[in-house]
């Protein structure tokens, strides 16, 4: 009597853990469902990070022509154009918008 009574309770218990952990892995925050949400926000993730890195790469590029050791006269031209709104005579300076 005894014994059948230890071993419902071992079965019970088992059941409620395959239940609770079953259902967790089916519901819960990091379950199947979920799965393919972080898989698509990861990819959105990684699409931004290349834009950034290839915006970064860009701006490094220009940094290194604007060294000094270095300096290039079409980027320093460039440069006092835009920043300083310097044209030379006879020229018509046309703005697009970004």
């Amino acid at each position: 009597m005894v014994k059948r009574k230890f071993d419902l309770i071992v079965m019970i218990v088992c059941m409620s853990l395959l239940g609770y952990f079953g259902w967790h892995s089916y519901y819960g925050p990091r379950s199947f469902d979920q799965r393919d949400a972080l898989a698509a926000k990861v990819a959105d993730l990684d699409a931004k990070l290349e834009i950034i890195r290839s915006e970064r790469q860009a701006l490094e590029r220009k940094v290194s022509l604007m060294r000094p050791e270095s300096i290039d006269p079409d980027m320093l031209d460039e440069l006092a154009r835009t920043t300083l709104n310097y044209g030379k005579p006879g020229e018509f300076i046309v703005k697009l918008p970004n």
